[in-house]
């Protein structure tokens, strides 16, 4: 397995917990705006050592509430990730899955064998973020709807991210996002930036689409108007 590394302890990966992540290379999407496009593209990676991994996450077990696999999308890897989770099971560590959601086998099997306890997504409308042409972002959207009726079906607790783009109409599809969600979920939103915070795959799309302004706000008084659960991400607004 293709892995850019992991962090014992991490406190900004998962809101409101703690965990223990874990980096893996591959992605089958080509997001103009991110910045771990590196990762993505199979750069800086290395063979994991799983029994290094192990033994670090039994070190830190008792602090972690999550052992959180992101990427990339690690779905690229599915079979050794179902063997990996299996282990970390044996540490009675819950798993928390960072994915896309347009990887839909992969993904109904790993939860099918109960080897996932909560899922990230982020939430990228207009599809148009996917950075693909038009006729393989639209089977991807489709795929990505299905992934979240996937998550509600097994029940599994969701953060709904949303990356926040400027001078885009992402409502229509924020909204048909929704209606598919049926399980406990909260959203965080996360304004996208540049340089020089991050190291964007396309920086001529993030002149243009990155820092959002009133965007951000706007769309989470939207939110909160339908009862939702909303989160700022403080990190980057921090670091902004």
């Amino acid at each position: 397995m293709l892995t850019a590394g992991w962090k014992s302890v991490s406190m900004v990966d998962v809101h409101g917990s703690i965990t223990f992540t874990l980096w893996l290379c591959g992605c089958n999407l080509k997001c103009p705006f991110c910045h771990n496009w590196r990762i993505a593209e199979g750069l800086d990676c290395f063979r994991l050592d799983g029994d290094q991994l192990l033994e670090d996450l039994e070190t830190s077990a008792f602090m972690v509430d999550y052992f959180h696999v992101t990427g990339g999308e690690p779905l690229m890897q599915w079979r050794e990730l179902g063997s990996l989770f299996a282990e970390v099971k044996l540490l009675d560590v819950p798993v928390s899955l960072n994915t896309n959601l347009t990887l839909i086998g992969p993904l109904e099997k790993l939860l099918a064998a109960g080897l996932v306890d909560h899922i990230a997504t982020d939430l990228k409308a207009p599809p148009e973020l996917y950075g693909l042409p038009e006729k393989p972002t639209e089977k991807l959207w489709k795929l990505f709807l299905r992934g979240l009726e996937v998550v509600s079906d097994h029940g599994l607790p969701l953060e709904l991210r949303i990356p926040v783009a400027k001078e885009m109409n992402a409502w229509p599809h924020i909204e048909e996002s929704l209606r598919r969600v049926e399980t406990d979920f909260h959203v965080v939103l996360n304004p996208l930036v540049g340089r020089p915070l991050t190291n964007p795959r396309d920086e001529s799309w993030c002149l243009e689409h990155c820092w959002p302004e009133g965007e951000l706000l706007e769309l989470k008084e939207r939110l909160e108007s339908l009862g939702i659960e909303v989160h700022l991400n403080g990190t980057i607004l921090t670091m902004g």
